[in-house]
């Protein structure tokens, strides 16, 4: 007999059992014994008190994490650039010192913040995840000089040593190609998830080939080899020349195959896009403004404080691929177990990372970035909104004018409506 039906028949006899004489009352209790199963006790303090309820009572449990905890979590959770709840559980041990002192986290809080588990970071987050929006664009001219001397590649990156690099330019034109505009160049190392950004005025050969220079001093480790994709910026006698020089291994991805270059794509909505948005920038100001935020600030807290995952392999499950991650770690994380990384630029940045405050850096790039964003050439049409705090409170707005923040939270250009695909 199950729960339930049991439930039932306790509410039915209720009634006739309150009001039946004595003698009545203890042939209805031995047969009740005999058909639930239940104790002659129980069955009396059941029938004795309030009606037996025909659903149990919702059982609800206590919620484990304050609300203080979870203002904690989504104020680091904002400052880190929205990172997913397995990449925020990796880098709240590195960030919790800062965070303590910055927000004053009582020891309970601080716990609780420790245990917390990445499911339980996706719903308590959920009403504020919803508020952000994704968008992608971009602009490639394909090129076509030598492209019978740079091999193509397309099959999966197998490298156990840094070097290894996808680059890519993302264009910053805004709703209109005339002219020249401001490039940033991406450069992201496959084995660590290094990542480092200069910006170009144009994409002529030599502005590409001298920022690319730029950030090859910039890696801990030596430079070994190229993958980009067949725009012209790229596929040119000056920048081959160069990578033959420095024996540079230079390859690239076949054409109208972005999954060819799968790393640097996403890497260019996360590290760029999402900063800087869609609108213009043109003017030599915004070049230079651009460039201090990608040398200094953002490379270190992409760098040395902000986890990553790895796509280690793919299981096939009939249907169904199951893609399997290592653990998070940051990309310098994974520089310092290399053994090709340079000892000194490892040593130099171990010291760097122990005095920086990640929150410092965050409200810095903020800071810089409103300054960039007001170097932007807007439209006329459409005055530009000034972006919100870093950790503003959440506050429920129409969709039509959700924009992109820092690290998705400032607006920096009118709402399009664009699909997006990352890894």
């Amino acid at each position: 007999m199950s729960a339930q039906a049991k439930r039932e028949y306790l509410y039915a006899i209720y009634t006739r059992y309150r009001q039946a004489p004595r003698a009545e009352k203890h042939r209805m209790l031995d047969e009740c014994c005999r058909i639930t199963g239940y104790h002659r006790k129980y069955i009396l303090r059941r029938l004795n008190s309030a009606a037996p309820r025909l659903q149990p009572r919702p059982r609800r449990r206590a919620a484990t994490y304050s609300p203080g905890v979870i203002d904690a979590l989504a104020a680091i959770w904002e400052a880190a650039g929205y990172p997913w709840s397995v990449r925020l559980k990796a880098l709240l041990p590195l960030w919790l010192p800062w965070a303590r002192r910055r927000f004053r986290l009582a020891a309970a809080v601080e716990r609780q913040l420790r245990a917390i588990s990445p499911r339980q970071m996706d719903r308590r987050l959920a009403p504020r995840k919803r508020q952000l929006t994704r968008r992608l664009y971009g602009r490639t001219k394909p090129g076509t000089l030598l492209k019978h001397h740079i091999p193509l590649k397309t099959d999966h990156w197998d490298v156990t040593a840094p070097g290894f690099t996808e680059i890519d330019l993302v264009a910053h034109c805004g709703d209109r190609a005339d002219g020249e505009f401001v490039h940033s160049l991406n450069v992201t190392d496959i084995h660590t998830a290094w990542v480092e950004t200069h910006a170009v005025l144009g994409k002529g050969e030599v502005g590409v080939q001298e920022a690319l220079a730029t950030l090859r001093q910039a890696l801990p480790f030596r430079l070994q080899g190229i993958d980009s994709d067949n725009g012209s910026e790229f596929i040119n006698n000056h920048l081959y020349r160069y990578c033959q020089t420095h024996a540079i291994q230079f390859t690239r991805g076949r054409p109208y195959k972005k999954d060819d270059n799968a790393h640097i794509e996403q890497k260019n909505w996360t590290h760029v896009r999402k900063l800087l948005g869609y609108v213009r920038y043109d003017t030599p100001a915004a070049l230079a403004a651009i460039n201090d935020l990608y040398a200094h600030e953002l490379r270190l807290l992409q760098n040395l404080f902000l986890p990553s995952v790895k796509l280690v392999r793919k299981d096939r499950v009939g249907a169904r691929v199951r893609r399997r991650y290592d653990a998070p770690r940051t990309p310098f994380e994974r520089v310092v177990d290399s053994p090709q990384a340079e000892p000194a630029a490892v040593a130099q940045l171990t010291a760097l990372r122990a005095r920086l405050d990640p929150f410092a850096l965050a409200q810095t790039i903020e800071r810089k970035l409103e300054q960039i964003y007001a170097l932007a050439h807007h439209p006329a049409t459409a005055a530009p909104l000034p972006p919100p705090a870093l950790v503003a409170p959440v506050v429920p707005r129409p969709r039509a004018r959700l924009r992109p923040l820092l690290f998705g939270k400032a607006a920096r250009a009118p709402l399009r409506r664009h699909h997006l695909v990352t890894s």
